[in-house]
């Protein structure tokens, strides 16, 4: 075989393994995005449905605006408007997270990747550890902790803990670690400014991509929190609403039986809850979604 056909077959074979490549690469992706979006799709057609119709009916079917409307005037008529209050509790439980997740996240990242004191590695190490925790194994003694002081039922009993955030932590300091040139922070204090100027007036502009970064990550984390709201309020009317979500859950004939009543929630009604208990996250992912591509690629090369 001359070498010009040697050449060939290679050529072949690579564009046949390139082929095969791609197209169990599509297929793959094809089964994972299926996998995902065949249950979204059925929930929002679901909330579009009446209860029959979602027993009955094709389940890829859409229904009706009449049955959409039902399902949510059901909805939030339900114990004189409690999701309306759960959802209210949501967005301040995952603001009030949010404010004081970056007050303390940002600078502390800051000063562990950018300044010496003593005991900084040990700290780095501690928040590398707590991060494999999971949370739940430090509900209770953050209740007993709580409970000592007085805070259970109140509101600054889930904001405060939702607050602790060492993943935003790290994700900082591998940013200012990675992606803020030193010499820029050298001239802002040789020019006179102090350490607390260089940060506010130098690096903290220049970090708006992890901030963004850690401010979703912090929201849909306080947002989706289950346990630890559970565990603090005692009253409903405190609930989030994902907490909100069990008490519909406990209405609903399907699942218990004994519900059934005046207060009773259909299946219908019951998606419906789910899809709303998801949008605030999705609205917010839909508008940061340029923020957060700059913030998950900021750290990737070193200065």
């Amino acid at each position: 075989m001359t070498t010009g056909q040697v050449r060939v077959a290679g050529s072949r074979r690579a564009a046949v393994s390139g082929w095969s490549g791609r197209a169990i690469a599509g297929v793959a992706t094809t089964v994972f995005v299926l996998f995902f979006l065949i249950p979204i799709l059925w929930l929002l057609l679901a909330s579009t449905k009446n209860a029959r119709e979602l027993i009955v009916g094709h389940p890829f079917a859409p229904g009706s605006a009449g049955a959409f409307a039902d399902n949510w005037d059901q909805l939030f008529g339900f114990g004189d408007g409690e999701v309306t209050t759960w959802i209210g509790n949501s967005a301040l439980y995952a603001t009030g997270a949010l404010v004081i997740t970056l007050i303390a996240s940002i600078p502390a990242g800051y000063a562990m990747a950018l300044t010496r004191f003593r005991f900084r590695r040990l700290l780095l190490i501690l928040t590398l550890v707590v991060m494999l925790i999971p949370n739940t194994a430090l509900v209770l003694p953050i209740f007993l902790e709580l409970n000592t002081i007085g805070l259970i039922g109140s509101p600054l009993s889930v904001i405060l803990p939702m607050s602790f955030f060492p993943f935003g932590v790290y994700l900082t300091y591998i940013y200012f670690s990675t992606s803020i040139p030193r010499d820029l922070l050298a001239a802002a204090r040789v020019d006179g400014c102090g350490e607390f100027q260089v940060f506010a007036k130098v690096a903290l502009p220049l970090a708006a991509p992890i901030v963004a970064l850690v401010a979703f990550f912090s929201f849909v984390q306080s947002w989706n929190n289950f346990f630890l709201p559970f565990v603090m309020l005692p009253s409903s009317d405190g609930y989030p609403i994902q907490v909100g979500l069990t008490s519909l859950l406990a209405s609903t004939p399907a699942f218990n039986p004994s519900s059934a009543g005046t207060q009773s929630i259909q299946l219908p009604t019951l998606a419906l809850a789910t899809v709303i208990s998801v949008l605030p996250v999705l609205i917010v992912f839909l508008f940061a979604q340029r923020f957060l591509i700059a913030g998950m690629t900021a750290g990737g090369t070193k200065e």
